[in-house]
């Protein structure tokens, strides 16, 4: 054992005195001018994939969004993939959606919508009117994470937010948010308490101001996750969220605080999806 340890210290010593003299000698520099500048890594990953949308009319041009790697978009059915989200200062992403009457019209809401404790926070609502090929600002910057985009197929300058908002704080900027002006201006409007964010929202798509939102109560530390409270709940509008009610257990919910909660309505039948998890008989969202 005492031979081997002596053997290993001799081989550093070895190592150390021949390699020494490399470093003193003067390097050439002329012979680097035609090396370019390049990344020999570590890697960096896209993270999860957390928002998808495609070109109706086109379906082989798809855009997704990632957790950690910003925009990417295909437009070979998913076959090969360009990032084009690169050049903005944030690269976490919550939610993308396509203008479908004007697919150049493409919108990317940052910060990722999944409270994960290794979850990417983000700057704002984005918006491209070139396919992806360029970005502008458009606000929100202070809602942290951004889980859902919904436009109104009949009047595409009405957009709907749905801010998850940060799980790490309390904070006001998040919830629902309206702009009919394309971005321009906003208006929150829906709100439940400072630890609740839109965990997810949806559209009826015969009737674009019919919207659901779900509520969701959350905090994480990091030595531990809380959700579901008082400000979790489903909510519902028939004007374009003007005005919300909220749903409980005379609608069929269970009683109590509610945790995060998905939402989904069915295009063949949009009566029919809302009441899909409902007990009983008659549902008393058809309206």
């Amino acid at each position: 054992m005492k031979s081997e340890r002596t053997h290993f210290i001799l081989g550093i010593i070895f190592l150390l005195t021949s390699v020494t003299p490399l470093f003193a000698q003067k390097i050439d520099v002329g012979k680097l001018k035609g090396i370019d500048v390049r990344s020999i890594g570590p890697a960096g990953m896209s993270g999860r994939v957390t928002s998808i949308d495609a070109v109706a009319s086109q379906p082989d041009i798809i855009y997704i969004g990632t957790a950690s790697g910003g925009v990417w978009k295909s437009e070979s059915g998913g076959i090969d993939w360009k990032p084009i989200f690169d050049d903005q200062p944030v690269l976490s992403i919550g939610a993308v959606a396509v203008q479908q009457d004007n697919p150049d019209v493409v919108w990317a809401g940052t910060g990722e919508g999944n409270p994960r404790n290794s979850l990417n926070g983000g700057f704002g609502l984005y918006k491209s009117l070139d396919a992806g090929k360029s970005w502008k600002l458009v606000g929100l910057e202070k809602t942290r994470n951004i889980h859902r985009i919904k436009i109104d197929p009949k009047n595409p300058k009405t957009v709907y937010v749905a801010a998850i908002g940060s799980p790490w704080g309390e904070h006001p900027e998040r919830g629902v948010f309206k702009t009919t002006d394309g971005g321009k201006t906003w208006k929150h409007v829906l709100f439940t308490n400072n630890k609740s964010g839109a965990a997810d929202l949806v559209m009826d798509p015969n009737n674009p101001n019919k919207l659901i939102a779900a509520m969701w109560e959350h905090r994480r530390k990091p030595w531990t996750f809380n959700s579901g409270g008082e400000g979790s709940g489903l909510y519902i509008t028939v004007d374009g969220g003007d005005n919300w009610k909220e749903l409980g257990d005379k609608d069929g919910l269970p009683e109590g605080n509610l945790g995060r909660i998905g939402i989904a309505i069915a295009p063949s039948d949009p009566k029919k999806g809302l009441c899909a998890d409902r007990i009983k008989e008659k549902c008393p969202l058809q309206i």
